[in-house]
């Protein structure tokens, strides 16, 4: 089985063809038309179309998308490429391409890669995590994505940060309406904005952590804040799930450091006598998103 995936970013859209062992076939990648809802669809099955010409043969297609499709309506939500809010993609893509189409949110998809043949490959469980721009999550059981009856299973970034102190008040206002949502802490952006409130500057998430490695206390102690609460976040996603291995993905997921102290510091919040469950980081990196999308047809 061949199998189409597509990341529907904000500003470029990516295909990726996969064969049966995971083999990559194909990659391209082209700009998303800004703010067009109608060409971005167009857009996504020229790119089918031009792919399956090329590989030879017509292949299944999962879609990686920003938001969520809505059970009550059909039509997506909560995607920050604004114009897609509101539409019946999936309708509209399957249309256009004359088949069934599987869509998921991108950190459905980037568990899903990481799940199927990544850092989580073979385990039982995977909770995957994106710690970027936002924070989403998303979770992988006996290699099936976890939807939920909601289709919100895994938003991890929009759960309150557990146990606020004195660091982490007054709670910082997320756009969701809410206020000390886990992403206003742990995104690039809310690293930024906590070292900001207590030290000053513009800093931003990269070189914050370029400046701890330097030595810079200040940084030093923005790090150790955010290591902090990412270990209570994940604490209770370790509660609740116990997945075998959670998987780090998005640019903060590149500090090595998170692996070495995160688990020495989550032990103290988990309801165990032992943590076996593991802390990686993704292996197929930015890539693991139109994988992803490729693997929602699954892997048999």
């Amino acid at each position: 089985m061949t199998r189409i995936g597509i990341d529907l970013g904000g500003t470029k859209i990516e295909i990726v063809a996969l064969d049966a062992d995971g083999r990559e076939l194909l990659r391209r990648r082209v700009a998303t038309p800004q703010g067009d809802y109608a060409a971005t669809v167009r857009t996504v099955a020229a790119l089918v179309h031009d792919a399956e010409g090329t590989i030879g043969r017509r292949a299944s297609v999962g879609v990686g998308t920003p938001g969520s499709m809505s059970r009550l309506t059909g039509c997506l939500r909560n995607a920050n490429s604004t114009c897609l809010n509101g539409k019946p993609l999936q309708n509209d893509l399957e249309a256009a391409l004359d088949r069934p189409v599987r869509l998921a949110n991108d950190a459905n998809c980037f568990a899903m890669s990481e799940a199927v043949d990544g850092a989580g490959a073979g385990a039982e469980t995977v909770f995957g995590v994106i710690l970027g721009t936002g924070v989403g999550g998303g979770v992988v059981v006996h290699g099936r994505l976890l939807v939920g009856a909601n289709a919100i299973a895994g938003e991890w970034g929009h759960s309150p940060l557990p146990l606020p102190d004195a660091d982490d008040r007054p709670l910082p206002p997320c756009y969701c309406g809410r206020a000390g949502c886990v992403e206003t802490y742990l995104s690039g952006p809310g690293l930024a904005a906590d070292h900001a409130r207590r030290h000053g500057g513009t800093a931003d998430a990269a070189m914050i952590a370029a400046r701890a490695l330097a030595g810079d206390p200040a940084c030093e102690a923005s790090l150790r804040r955010y290591e902090a609460r990412l270990a209570r976040a994940l604490a209770v996603v370790v509660n609740l799930l116990d997945p075998d291995v959670i998987v780090l993905g998005g640019g903060l997921s590149k500090l090595d450091r998170l692996y070495r102290h995160v688990p020495d510091l989550w032990t103290a919040y988990i309801f165990s006598d032992q943590v076996a469950t593991r802390l990686l980081p993704a292996r197929h990196g930015d890539s693991s998103g139109v994988r992803g999308a490729a693997w929602l047809w699954g892997v048999t």
